[in-house]
């Protein structure tokens, strides 16, 4: 597949993600998709990432947070149904709250294969 075929299928995913999310009574609030080489170099030099490697770069990762009763979720246990959601759509995605070495509750990715 080519990179835009995955990029369909990524956006297709964060369209049923948030429509699902919206279904489980939160709100959604759909952040960065797409960054530059030079902004990430910028993110990996004030510490805001720890990768020039981010599927940012080629437009597969989006950073939503989200919401419930008025209140910001940003804990892996308060998002963990979100991002369980997530990965159940693709073997290919992954969610930033399982990540080991920097857990990132408000990233949501997919892989190429």
């Amino acid at each position: 597949m080519k990179l835009g075929d995955y990029q369909e299928i990524f956006s297709s995913n964060i369209a049923k993600l948030l429509v699902y999310a919206q279904t489980q009574g939160y709100g959604c609030r759909l952040r960065e998709v797409e960054r530059t080489e030079y902004q990430q170099k910028e993110y990996l030099r004030i510490g805001k990432s720890r990768t020039l490697n981010s599927m940012h770069i080629k437009s597969l990762a989006a950073d939503i947070y989200f919401t419930k009763d008025g209140k910001l979720i940003e804990t892996k246990d308060g998002l963990k149904q979100i991002g369980a959601y997530w990965e159940s759509l693709s073997k290919n995605n992954r969610w930033g709250g399982n990540f080991t070495t920097l857990v990132d509750c408000p990233h949501f990715e997919m892989m190429e294969n």
